[in-house]
């Protein structure tokens, strides 16, 4: 395993994490613990030292096994979970402080921890950053030693620029792969500049860029592959990175052309991301403990090669940027 910086936290985290949305179940499904503490210990078995999860991935069960294996373990495991996504309906107006106090120690009961390395603002509205009194809160927070720093998990560039102008914000989340390129242009620079931490996750689009799947390819009526192509329960970008399927399949089509005879392009789509100084550390989930060990073959991976990066460019400016550079 590799370990990297996660900004000013000062934490050094595996730059091979894991995101929790996978673990056990979805947002509102049944919750799998018994599954969920095979991945989490076989992630921490395997040198993952950072976890992120959300108070709303299965209502609260995702932090509540985090929280257990933490407990669990003897080596220094560092949390990481979001709020404000249990908000109804999910808009500005809904953002207030006493609410999101009230999440935070929602996540520390559910956890039974005393408190948490990093809590982020869990995509919300654009008009929210706009909003000092939200970010303060946080600043509060920590005085009281709730949490231990404070994050946002963003959408887009732009939001992700605008938090940076906080001294508080020490963790951006975004979307970050092959097919999701423009974060690495201003915002990874400015983020570098202010010594924010940048946390990658959907670095597989979301499976695309595994390779593995075809035009036959099924999903379940409860897999937002399926339920959320178009933007239908959420963000439209954290579905296949905003791509459509079928544009999403060529792409890769293209990218096997790259790599001949690699049928699992999973380890290559992860090393290009590691690639980037800013990055600190990806959160790809996981749902099962041999998904855990997948991820972690990137370190058997070397770096790419300035051809190969010049090809990935290549894709991408072909099949995807005119579609959703501009969008996120």
């Amino acid at each position: 395993m590799e370990y990297r910086l996660l900004g000013k936290t000062g934490i050094q985290v595996s730059a091979i994490s894991l995101g929790t949305w996978q673990v056990g179940g979805k947002w509102g499904s049944e919750f799998d613990h018994n599954n969920a503490d095979k991945i989490l210990n076989q992630a921490v078995d395997a040198g993952v030292n950072f976890i992120d999860t959300a108070d709303v991935y299965s209502d609260g069960e995702s932090e509540k096994a985090v929280g257990r294996l933490v407990r669990s373990r003897k080596e220094k495991i560092h949390v990481a979970t979001k709020c404000g996504r249990q908000l109804q309906p999910h808009v500005n107006q809904s953002y207030q402080v006493d609410v999101l106090r009230k999440f935070v120690e929602d996540s520390l009961r559910n956890m039974q921890l005393e408190t948490i390395d990093l809590v982020q603002l869990h995509c919300p509205p654009t008009e929210v950053y706009y909003r000092p009194e939200i970010f303060d809160l946080f600043s509060q927070l920590k005085q009281e030693g709730k949490i231990q720093n404070m994050g946002v998990s963003v959408e887009k560039v732009e939001e992700g620029l605008k938090a940076l102008e906080y001294e508080n914000v020490t963790t951006v989340q975004v979307i970050f792969n092959m097919f999701r390129q423009r974060p690495a242009n201003l915002f990874f620079e400015q983020a570098l500049e202010k010594n924010v931490g940048i946390i990658v996750r959907v670095p597989l689009a979301s499976g695309l860029l595994t390779g593995k799947f075809g035009p036959e390819t099924s999903f379940a009526a409860g897999d937002h592959r399926q339920f959320n192509r178009s933007g239908e329960a959420f963000d439209k970008g954290e579905t296949f990175s905003g791509i459509d399927y079928e544009t999403g399949l060529a792409a890769v089509a293209a990218l096997k052309e790259i790599f001949p005879g690699q049928s699992n392009l999973a380890a290559i789509a992860l090393r290009w991301i590691l690639q980037f100084k800013a990055v600190s550390c990806i959160i790809p989930g996981a749902s099962s403990p041999e998904q855990v060990l997948q991820n972690i073959h990137v370190f058997d991976q070397p770096d790419l090669t300035a051809e190969e990066l010049a090809a990935i460019n290549r894709v991408y400016d072909q099949f995807i940027k005119p579609a959703v550079h501009h969008l996120w």
